[in-house]
């Protein structure tokens, strides 16, 4: 087991100030000064720190084991986390752009995040009762579970695949474009153009809202959903669906079966629309 040494309320603005680190408990401690060293903790490993504030670029990057809690990543602490694993983060401010990439095995709960392009190309991330502010946010991820998660950005989880969300709200445009394989739960989902593209996944028990969504779908699959002001559902989309609240238009579903209790339009200009749409209980 790696001895644990403490250090407290310490500052550090070096170059790789603490590189290499094995079994570092870092309390109440400030990365900022005016050399404006970056990397502080890389190639680090079993590394707990708490109370700390991070004001410095590059502090966790190539780590392992890594414990963060009640700690602020600033908005100029760009890339805070690149190639680690094995990450809980607690409590904690991250608010620098880039925040996670390319990292493995993490766990946050009652995490803020501000961060643009954040969590691109992480596997196996369990996040619970956080916020978040972001654009692009868990590009190319995977493995994820998200529990009472409140999300607001742009084009959130592109290309995902295998992922589960719970008692989440989101809004987001452009949301699970490309995803694969992903449940949706139990959340409310705003924003326009939802999950084109996606293949294989299902959202249950949702409240869907906004413009244009769920067009050019494989396997998608909608259990007892409401769908709130929006048109031009399902286009070119191979779906199952019940819908439980009126929907404004229904435009040309590819196949499969979407059951609604009323809609405003159904828009048939293409001959390769073979959907069926039970309206109440008409066929169209």
């Amino acid at each position: 087991m790696t001895a644990v040494t403490k250090i407290s309320n310490q500052n550090f603005d070096m170059e790789r100030a603490l590189y290499a680190s094995r079994g570092l408990m870092l309390e109440n401690c400030d990365f900022d000064g005016p050399a404006d060293g970056e990397s502080a903790l890389k190639e680090s490993s079993d590394i707990q720190v708490c109370g700390c504030f991070f004001n410095l670029r590059y502090p966790f990057w190539h780590d392992r084991k890594l414990e963060i809690i009640d700690s602020q990543i600033t908005e100029l602490c760009r890339a805070a986390l690149w190639y680690s694993s094995d990450i809980k983060i607690i409590n904690t401010k991250m608010h620098g752009i880039k925040a996670l990439r390319e990292c493995s095995h993490v766990e946050m709960s009652g995490c803020d995040v501000i961060s643009p392009e954040f969590g691109w190309s992480v596997q196996d991330v369990r996040m619970k009762e956080c916020t978040v502010e972001s654009e692009y946010f868990m590009m190319r991820s995977g493995g994820l579970y998200f529990d009472n998660v409140q999300m607001k950005g742009k084009y959130s989880f592109q290309y995902i695949e295998n992922a589960v969300f719970e008692n989440c709200t989101f809004d987001t445009k452009d949301a699970f474009w490309h995803a694969k394989n992903v449940v949706v739960r139990n959340c409310t989902v705003k924003g326009e153009y939802l999950a084109w593209y996606c293949e294989n996944v299902t959202f249950e028990h949702c409240k869907i809202i906004g413009t244009q969504p769920l067009c050019y779908c494989k396997g998608l699959k909608l259990v007892e959903c409401e769908m709130i002001d929006t048109d031009l559902c399902f286009e070119k989309s191979e779906v199952e669906a019940v819908v439980t609240t009126p929907v404004m238009s229904i435009k040309n579903p590819a196949a499969g079966r979407i059951q609604v209790p009323a809609v405003g339009e159904i828009i048939r200009d293409d001959d390769n629309s073979h959907g069926e749409i039970v309206v109440g209980e008409e066929h169209k």
